[in-house]
C-alpha cells in the first residue's frame, strides 16, 4: 500500500510539460525550510487553520491499482505537453518498494514518470525504480558534508548515487533549493557548482526559498524556523543565476 498525502493536479514545476505530482507520506531529512511539513513523519498529519476554522487530515494508504484511474484523468494533458506523473513527498524513496508496481502501471499506460528525490536512500532503492520511470528531479542541497549532516544525510551518499544513477544511463535533473543562511554564500555556491561540474552535471535548476508552507507549521502547531525570512530579491536572484551560469547551464523556478 502506498502512504500519500495529497495529489496535485496540472503542476507545471515538477518535471516538463503538465504533471500531476503525488505527495508521499514520511522523510528522513529534517530541513528547516521544508515547505512540505505534514510529510515529515509517516503518520496522518491533522492540520487545523485558524483562519478559516477548517480542519483537515492528510495521509491515506491507497493501492496502485486504487490510485491508477485517477492519474490517467489528465494523459490526454500529458500527451499534449510532453507531462505526466511526478512522485514527490516528503521523500516518495522511502517507498521504492511500494512505487514500483505503481510505476510499472503508469508505464504499461504510456505515462511518463519522474520521481523528486534529495538522494538520500541506499543506491538499492533506486534499482528497484529505474526500469519503470523516465528520470529524477534530484535535489542537491550543499557541498558541504556537516551542513548534510545538520538535515540528517551524507553529501558522500548523495554523490555516490548521482554517479551511479548516471552510470546506469538514468536521467538525473539536478535542482538546487536556495536557502538563506544554508547554502547561499559564495563559498558554498563555489563548493557546489565544483563538485556538480566534477560530478559531470551540466544543467541545474535554481529553486528559490519561499514561505508557501508556512501556514501549514501553524496549522500544525509546529514552530517554523524560516517564519520571519524574506525572500531573495531580484537583484540576489539575479546573482546567484550569474554565479551557476559560469558552470553550467541555468533554469529558475519561480
Amino acid at each position: 500500500m502506498l502512504n500519500i498525502s495529497n495529489i496535485q493536479h496540472f503542476s507545471v514545476g515538477d518535471g516538463e510539460g503538465i504533471r500531476t505530482t503525488v505527495f508521499f507520506k514520511g522523510c528522513n531529512l529534517r530541513c528547516p525550510w521544508c515547505h512540505n511539513p505534514e510529510n515529515l513523519t509517516a503518520q496522518p498529519a491533522v492540520l487545523k487553520y485558524r483562519s478559516t476554522g477548517k480542519t483537515e487530515t492528510l495521509g491515506r494508504l491507497v493501492s496502485p491499482e486504487e490510485l491508477l484511474p485517477e492519474l490517467l484523468e489528465d494523459k490526454d494533458f500529458y500527451d499534449e505537453s510532453n507531462g505526466g506523473v511526478t512522485l514527490s513527498g516528503g521523500e516518495a524513496m522511502l517507498q521504492a518498494s511500494e512505487l514500483v508496481p505503481l510505476a510499472r502501471l503508469l508505464k504499461e499506460n504510456g505515462i511518463s514518470v519522474l520521481v523528486d528525490t534529495a538522494g538520500c536512500v541506499p543506491y538499492s532503492a533506486f534499482q528497484r525504480l529505474n526500469p519503470f520511470v523516465t528520470g529524477y528531479l534530484f535535489d542537491f542541497k550543499t557541498a558541504e558534508e556537516d551542513k548534510y549532516q545538520e538535515i540528517g544525510s551524507s553529501l558522500d551518499l548523495v554523490v555516490e548515487n548521482i554517479r551511479k544513477l548516471r552510470k546506469d544511463g538514468m536521467t538525473v535533473r539536478i535542482r538546487i533549493p536556495l536557502i538563506p543562511n544554508f547554502n547561499t554564500s559564495p563559498s558554498a555556491t563555489q563548493a557546489i557548482c565544483e563538485c556538480l561540474r566534477e560530478i559531470g552535471i551540466e544543467h541545474v535548476d535554481l529553486l528559490p526559498f519561499h514561505r508557501l508552507g508556512s501556514g501549514k507549521y501553524e496549522a500544525m502547531g509546529m514552530s517554523y524556523a524560516y517564519q520571519n525570512q524574506a525572500p531573495f530579491s531580484k537583484a540576489e536572484l539575479d546573482g546567484f543565476k550569474k554565479a551557476y551560469q559560469k558552470y553550467f547551464k541555468v533554469k529558475t523556478e519561480q
